[in-house]
């Protein structure tokens, strides 16, 4: 294959848009749409655990697919990182993962905003095949790839959603004859509700993604370097796609946990790991605003939980610290354990909350009114979800905080 030039590969980088991952459950579609673009023998998808990674989908070894890898620590961390990287077969990365005839591997990862999720991995039998020029295109192609996994997963979600109300609201019992027919009432709301958001949530993805998509190609300069005021327009595109892309995700998040749909994944990890990466993932936001990130954690300890939902706990809580706070002040990110469980807390010195409202702030779509909230958009749901992610761990979460004296979100988890 003779490698194809700038403008041929803005041509076919927009096929990728057209994957369509509900029909091709193995992945086809992407294997051929990357084999327009770059030349290779292998080509692998992993997703990301806390220690390990798993295969979901390969052009070849279909055998081994969802077959998971013990991955070392410096190389998981790496893998966790924003970077892509030309690798060698003496890599410790293609030695973990047991590939064996290939001498030139491109990686680079898979990621939603800045929460990265896993990677793609493209290998041939040439040494020394790929050049930064290709690493550069498989991170905009990789834009693309991570947007169709995602939307996949999301629908899949309300496929499991509709299930559960179809199957769990309407009982056989004629005795209760009358509370049947209140379910089936229910049923048909909830499902017209369902069904609403998954179309409206489609309708609205679909065209988001590709303005996601479109404008990290813009932003890459491949179709000619960008001037600083056209440079600053595309990143306030890609900032507010992302933002809508949140919101709406939001939406699924609390759909799907009233439909049941969510269940914790347990693992052992060291709790730093989840504070350090929720502070990175966030701290661009608070460099805008000038407020520093402060992590207390006297002494790093293991948890037993889900680590993807302790991260979003996190994640949800420091955003809010960070949004009603006032510019150039602190957020603290505090973890202690103790004797049978760990806390989580997160300490603003922001707007604070009345003490009448703490009860009511963990509701579904409440926003507080005030100065500060009017400034900020939100679906009114991001409390919700972490109330409800916090206790399907078995634990609770609690508030301490004054108008005008900041705020402390405190989560407290039983661990093992």
């Amino acid at each position: 294959m003779v490698r194809l030039e700038n403008n041929e590969l803005l041509e076919q980088i927009p096929s990728l848009f057209h994957i369509n991952l509900k029909e091709d459950k193995e992945g086809v579609n992407i294997f051929e749409k990357l084999g327009q673009i770059f030349e290779f023998d292998f080509a692998y998808i992993y997703y990301l655990n806390p220690d390990t990674v798993q295969l979901k989908y390969s052009n070849i070894n279909k055998e081994l697919v969802d077959k998971t890898y013990k991955i070392s620590k410096t190389d998981i961390d790496f893998l966790y990182s924003d970077k892509g990287c030309i690798l060698s077969e003496k890599s410790s990365i293609i030695k973990s993962l047991n590939f064996i005839g290939g001498k030139s591997y491109l990686l680079h990862k898979l990621a939603v905003g800045n929460t990265v999720f896993g990677f793609v991995i493209l290998g041939t039998k040439k040494e020394n095949y790929y050049t930064e020029k290709d690493l550069s295109t498989l991170k905009i192609c990789n834009s693309i790839i991570s947007y169709v996994i995602k939307d996949l997963e999301l629908s899949n979600v309300f496929k499991i959603q509709l299930k559960a109300l179809k199957d769990g609201l309407i009982e056989k019992n004629n005795a209760y004859k009358i509370i049947k027919e209140q379910n089936e009432k229910i049923l048909e709301a909830d499902k017209v509700k369902s069904e609403f958001l998954a179309n409206v949530s489609h309708e609205l993805r679909t065209p988001l993604n590709a303005i996601l998509g479109f404008s990290e190609i813009l932003s890459e300069g491949l179709h000619g370097e960008l001037n600083a005021k056209q440079k600053e327009y595309i990143s306030d595109i890609r900032v507010s796609g992302l933002h809508l892309l949140g919101m709406i995700n939001e939406i699924l998040d609390i759909s799907k946990i009233e439909s049941k749909a969510v269940k914790l994944v347990r693992s052992d990890f060291n709790i730093m790991r989840a504070l350090t990466e929720v502070a990175n993932i966030l701290k661009p936001l608070a460099t805008k605003k000038g407020i520093r990130l402060i992590i207390d954690c006297d002494e790093d300890f293991e948890v037993n939980a889900d680590y993807q939902k302790i991260q979003q706990i996190l994640y949800n809580l420091v955003n809010n610290a960070i949004k009603f706070s006032p510019e150039n002040d602190e957020v603290e990110i505090i973890a202690k354990r103790g004797k049978t469980s760990f806390k989580l807390m997160v300490h603003d010195n922001g707007i604070g909350i009345d003490k009448k409202y703490h009860g009511k702030i963990f509701a579904k779509f409440v926003q507080l009114d005030s100065a500060y909230t009017k400034k900020e958009s939100s679906t009114g749901l991001g409390l919700t979800i972490t109330k409800e992610l916090t206790e399907l761990h078995g634990g609770k979460i609690s508030i301490k905080s004054e108008v005008n004296n900041g705020s402390t979100f405190i989560v407290d988890i039983p661990d093992r």
